[in-house]
């Protein structure tokens, strides 16, 4: 979105970047152009109201989101504004696990609203071929309304931002190779399989897992890091602004996910030119990969 924001506004659109909290890692590339109207909630559904005054005072010519709980928002708020702002939706990752997890009247209400307000949105926005066919299947989204647009992923800066010098001793010429991974700390990521399958390469030869990103899962995995006894090969260092560096130069890049859309960090890691390894989850990997033709696809949770 950020970058879609600063395209648009490139173009002489007027642009304002709706948010609940105005905080976090990628506010500062926000374009200057980029109006940021902070909601000010703490969450979504408590900014409902301000949201709805937002489209009758404002009146944007078309409003678009991303992820399910602020797609579920607008397009409510839309209703209860009653302004006929155009809307689109994006998915950027299958969602028919809603079904299958949690409590099952919690996961009737999630799927029920994930559907309504889908099928409500004047245009959905699929990142891949994957998250279109799990929407269609699982929620019933017209097809006429459906639309696959791929991220992107691809900036015109990413060869220079490569090409930054990086003093870190892991990548010195005389050490151990790295393998190296990017993602939010979370449970769909499944760094505990990328963890378990380092110790046991361990037991062949010596290499290193640098993980970059932060989230809920950190405690879990640092715990299993120790379980582990790889401490010594593990680094977390958290979220780095500008990976690109890590990727031009690590041994392999591997993607372990159990679920995605279409994980921008491997195509970045391929652009980059590092050699990729993906678990074939649904979906995106296989897309990328051409089915395996451009990297190692291997099954979820193999370790």
């Amino acid at each position: 979105m950020v970058r879609l924001a600063a395209a648009f506004a490139s173009q002489g659109d007027r642009v304002d970047l709706i948010l609940v909290r105005a905080f976090g890692p990628y506010l500062e590339e926000v374009a200057e152009e980029v109006r940021i109207v902070e909601l000010g909630s703490r969450g979504v559904l408590h900014a409902m109201p301000k949201l709805v005054r937002y489209l009758r005072s404002e009146r944007p010519h078309i409003v678009m989101s991303t992820l399910p709980h602020a797609n579920i928002a607008l397009v409510t708020a839309r209703a209860l504004a009653r302004t006929g702002t155009p809307v689109v939706v994006r998915e950027a990752s299958t969602r028919s696990f809603v079904r299958h997890t949690g409590f099952a009247v919690k996961r009737r209400v999630t799927a029920g609203l994930v559907a309504s307000s889908y099928r409500h949105a004047d245009a959905t926005v699929a990142v891949s071929a994957g998250v279109a066919d799990d929407l269609l299947e699982a929620f019933g989204v017209n097809p006429s309304q459906l639309h696959v647009i791929h991220n992107p992923v691809i900036d015109s800066d990413l060869e220079a931002r490569a090409r930054v010098p990086l003093d870190d001793p892991w990548f010195a010429s005389d050490m151990p190779p790295v393998i190296m991974s990017v993602g939010r700390l979370s449970e769909e990521k499944d760094f505990p399989t990328l963890l378990r399958a380092l110790a046991r390469v361990r037991e062949r030869r010596t290499a290193r897992l640098l993980l970059l990103g932060e989230g809920s899962d950190r405690p879990r995995l640092e715990r299993l890091v120790q379980e582990l006894g790889i401490a010594e090969a593990v680094r977390l260092p958290g979220f780095v602004a500008n990976p690109y560096p890590y990727m031009a130069r690590a041994s392999v890049y591997v993607l372990s996910s159990q679920r995605e859309g279409l994980p921008s960090a491997l195509i970045q890691a391929m652009a980059c030119g590092c050699p990729v390894v993906s678990t074939d989850c649904p979906s995106g990997p296989a897309e990328i990969l051409l089915d395996g033709e451009l990297g190692e696809l291997i099954p979820v949770g193999d370790v």
